[in-house]
């Protein structure tokens, strides 16, 4: 049995077609069809538009006001019925962008007159309406990308404004913010003159207590950002990136002269390019699946709760390079503490915390079920958001009833299809499988564990293989620098 609708009705008649049908038959048909399929109705979802042409969208207010109804958060209706298609909007470019819309909230519009067939040619019409609607969006981005390019080549800005300035209105000069700029030109004087490297200026920010214009930290991008942006020296920047943020060919770049003050001379910042790029490093990626360590992602920081990234320190004195581990916020300049440690001293400790593990008389985790049993949750929400559906329909077909949209007997059957669906819930509901009880785990847990221990002992297993094991069953390990000592936390997900 089909299921029940929410449904909103748009009724216009223009002025420039006298033998249109008027805006009662319009009315009566529109609530036949919906009777008919299913769909129920709201005297608050009903818009109508008298005399009003269809030429352009912004000029109809309920329709507005129809359009943001459907956008909203909690949509109140599943379709949109129309007599004819020319009457929800005669332009076809914009009834693509609305239709387009209104698809992606999962709201239909339906033409009551003109029913689109199904089977392979109402696929094709859906393929034809959605490559108008692919090419309306490029020939409109083309002429947005045109226009905003003949702007940037006049010094207007076409962004928002970088720290150290600010837009008081609409397409406005940038003005200084010397609270901000100040910041800046601390930045460019102690990278150029006083040679510090950009982690140093990051922790010196942050220790001074300065943030970012969101209220954050700085972080070591933010100040290569400021360090490479021509926008200080007075100039115009605009198309360095695309809609992706991917870097674009420079030359594609538009530097034009703007009209906004500068904060940084064109000399100082030519000399904090140089060192830039004398300190320029090519960043090899490693192969796809490599993992440097099986403890790699898994050592947190006690600091900051940040991961400790693995990296191989100088030689000693035979020439053999060791592993340590390093906290990847002290690195980034985002956090104070340097939370480091060698892999010779944290592989025992791990190893002698895992066997205490499959030991211990008394331990303590925490349950985090399996597959459906750790979807048990997500599920119940996802019911009981469907029973909250369900308990709006009703109140809907009883207002539908009160306001004399719907006949009684019309009443009785959305009713009893309601009924229908909510038993139906709740049935899949009561089939959920359970959680498991913690006493069930425990012994499951103890082998688990001894399972990853044994195999972080065999080194003929690769190091992702060992990440991978450990991962199955620990969650993180925490390290306390001060304290020389690791907590290590459990988890029962992804079984062996």
């Amino acid at each position: 049995m089909e299921k029940l609708r929410t449904g909103a009705l748009y009724i216009r008649v223009s002025t420039d077609k006298q033998e249109e049908l008027s805006p009662d038959a319009q009315r009566r048909l529109l609530l036949e069809y919906a009777a008919k399929n299913n769909i129920i109705l709201s005297n608050e979802y009903i818009f109508e538009e008298d005399g009003i042409s269809g030429r352009k969208a912004d000029k109809r207010p309920n329709f507005q006001r129809m359009i943001g109804l459907a956008k909203s958060k909690e949509h109140p209706f599943d379709a949109i019925l129309v007599w004819k298609f020319s009457r929800f909007a005669r332009n076809q470019e914009e009834s693509i962008v609305y239709k387009s819309l209104l698809r992606k909230n999962n709201v239909e519009v339906i033409s009551v007159s003109e029913p689109l067939v199904d089977g392979p040619f109402g696929t094709l019409i859906e393929r034809i309406i959605e490559w108008m609607d692919e090419y309306y969006s490029i020939r409109l981005s083309g002429e947005v990308t045109r226009g905003m390019t003949e702007n940037a080549m006049r010094g207007n800005f076409q962004a928002s404004p970088p720290l150290g300035y600010s837009i008081t209105a609409h397409k406005a000069t940038p003005v200084i913010v010397e609270s901000e700029a100040k910041i800046v030109r601390m930045i460019f004087n102690l990278y150029t003159e006083q040679g510090y490297s950009i982690i140093e200026i990051t922790r010196q920010l942050n220790a001074l207590g300065y943030k970012t214009r969101a209220g954050k930290s700085f972080e070591n991008r933010g100040i290569k950002y400021i360090l490479t942006n021509e926008v200080y020296t007075g100039k115009s920047v605009w198309n360095k990136r695309d809609s992706a943020s991917r870097p674009k060919d420079k030359t594609e770049w538009i530097i034009a002269d703007g009209a906004h003050e500068p904060i940084i001379s064109p000399e100082q910042f030519q000399r904090a390019k140089v060192r830039l790029e004398s300190n320029y490093r090519p960043r090899y990626a490693k192969p796809s699946g490599v993992c440097s360590h099986w403890l790699s992602g898994i050592v947190k920081c006690s600091a900051c709760g940040r991961s400790l990234s693995i990296s191989l320190a100088g030689a000693n004195k035979q020439g053999k390079r060791y592993i340590y581990l390093q906290c990847y916020g002290y690195l980034k300049g985002k956090c104070n503490v340097s939370h480091a440690i060698s892999e010779k001293k944290i592989v025992p400790m791990v190893l002698a915390a895992l066997k205490d593990a499959i030991s211990s008389e008394n331990l303590s985790f925490k349950v985090i079920n399996t597959d459906s049993q750790s979807n048990y949750p997500a599920a119940i929400d996802i019911y009981q958001n469907q029973l909250d559906e369900l308990t709006k329909k009703e109140k809907r077909i009883k207002m539908a009833y009160m306001d004399g949209i719907d006949t009684i007997e019309e009443y009785r059957k959305n009713k009893e299809l309601l009924l229908e669906e909510r038993k139906s819930i709740e049935s899949r509901i009561n089939a959920l499988p359970k959680p498991a009880a913690k006493s069930d785990t425990t012994a499951a847990l103890r082998s688990k564990i001894k399972t990853v221990y044994d195999s972080l002992l065999n080194e003929d297993l690769s190091m992702q293989t060992r990440n991978d094991l450990l991962k199955s069953v620990v969650e993180k390990i925490v390290f306390n620098k001060k304290e020389a000592t690791i907590d290590v936390y459990f988890y029962t997900s992804n079984p062996l």
